[in-house]
């Protein structure tokens, strides 16, 4: 793939990480929990992971558990949080959460209990007064993402998690973008549960780390063996854990690319788009948001169209809109931040990752505003009186 800016979906395996795996699936198989001198070997690569991961967001080893991904972590975090307290019947999430909160949020909600979701406004910020309200003594937890997937706002988490301290509530946050993007020190951030994913920080599919800091209530999510001292049931991914530690490794020693050079290019994709682009708005904060991400919309345009057109030139981005999924609108963030129709439905996000070039960016600069041109020719719209007037065509 020429230009890969789907980096939030997902990354490439690093070749370190790639090279750090492949003994694991030839010479080194051992299970962790075996006592004879291949699982202790095997059980020794697994603790220094866990070491390394650690170190990535400075807290205790013994904080971090292995998850099969992201969305597990998630799940764990509050159906731990809420099982602890029975008494406790009310959860404090937001509009624009992945579905991997979300979704649990409403199976609670089909189960008696009470969910406050924040709103945001047009920059994808949340209402800090609508927060502070929002506490009750039933109050169970606070589950809150660090940066959004899709338009890579940051929310204060520090600030918030604090005023979640002082309620006495437990406080939640899915890291999964924002790990290995912005740097994390859970000694300053007074979380109870951080999720991690491998595969958004160039580690393989199907391994994540859930932080659960020391005294914070705990109920093991997959029951089984004691593998995780409990906390875990199921035989270990080792080659997943080992990546996974080589892969944090790597995420902090890249951060200062992130946020320098990944971060000029970003500027200098969406500077060109907008200047070369008109009817163009960027979705979500500019100044508080990932350094990787770009979500930006085009109005009178279907974004899988673009995509489509952008995929014959070898450049891979997303969607602002659920299309591909069976629903013909635009995805939830967007429309919790009041993104206008005839914009949404033509929402693109870049993602970026240290892997990218320059010569990437300038792909993306060179053929999509010709791309934009032609659709815009061919698009539902008709001119009236008063301008340009979107025509949906999707009921005929």
């Amino acid at each position: 793939m020429p230009a890969y800016l789907d980096n939030n979906a997902t990354t490439m395996v690093a070749p370190e990480v790639r090279e750090a795996i492949l003994p694991l699936l030839a010479d080194e198989y051992g299970n962790p929990s075996s006592m004879h001198r291949l699982g202790g070997q095997s059980g020794m690569l697994m603790e220094q992971a866990r070491q390394k991961i650690a170190a990535g967001l400075n807290c205790d080893p013994d904080e971090i558990i292995f998850t099969s991904c992201g969305t597990e972590g998630d799940n764990t975090a509050i159906f731990s949080a809420l099982e602890a307290q029975p008494e406790k019947r009310h959860i404090i999430t937001t509009r624009v959460e992945h579905p991997a909160v979300l979704n649990v949020a409403k199976h609670y909600e089909r189960k008696g209990y009470d969910v406050t979701y924040l709103s945001v406004d047009s920059k994808g910020k949340f209402d800090m007064d609508q927060y502070r309200t929002a506490f009750r003594p039933d109050t169970a937890l606070v589950s809150v993402m660090y940066a959004n997937n899709e338009s890579g706002v940051i929310s204060p988490i520090k600030e918030m998690a604090e005023i979640a301290k002082k309620h006495g509530v437990l406080f939640h946050t899915d890291a999964v973008q924002a790990v290995g993007k912005i740097a994390i020190d859970l000694q300053n951030l007074p979380v109870d549960y951080l999720v991690l994913s491998g595969h958004k920080i160039h580690a393989p599919k199907g391994i994540g780390a859930l932080f659960v800091r020391k005294n914070a209530p705990f109920r093991p999510f997959m029951l089984g063996g004691h593998q995780e001292h409990g906390r875990r049931g199921g035989t270990e991914n080792l080659p997943g854990i080992v990546g996974l530690g080589v892969a944090m490794d790597l995420a902090v020693k890249h951060i200062d690319d992130e946020n320098t050079r990944v971060r000029a290019m970003r500027d200098r994709l969406e500077k060109g788009l907008m200047a070369a682009i008109p009817d163009s708005i960027i979705n979500g904060d500019q100044e508080m948001r990932l350094p990787n991400t770009l979500s930006i919309a085009f109005k009178y345009i279907e974004g899988e169209a673009m995509l489509l057109m952008l995929d014959q030139f070898g450049i891979a981005a997303s969607s602002g809109s659920a299309c591909t999924s069976g629903s013909l609108e635009p995805s939830h963030v967007l429309r919790a931040m009041g993104v206008p129709f005839t914009f949404a439905h033509g929402s693109l996000r870049f993602s970026l990752s240290t892997y990218n070039t320059d010569e990437d960016i300038d792909l993306v600069l060179r053929e999509l505003p010709p791309i934009i041109s032609r659709l815009r020719e061919m698009s539902p719209f008709r001119r009236g009186d008063e301008g340009l007037d979107w025509v949906d065509d999707h009921d005929h």
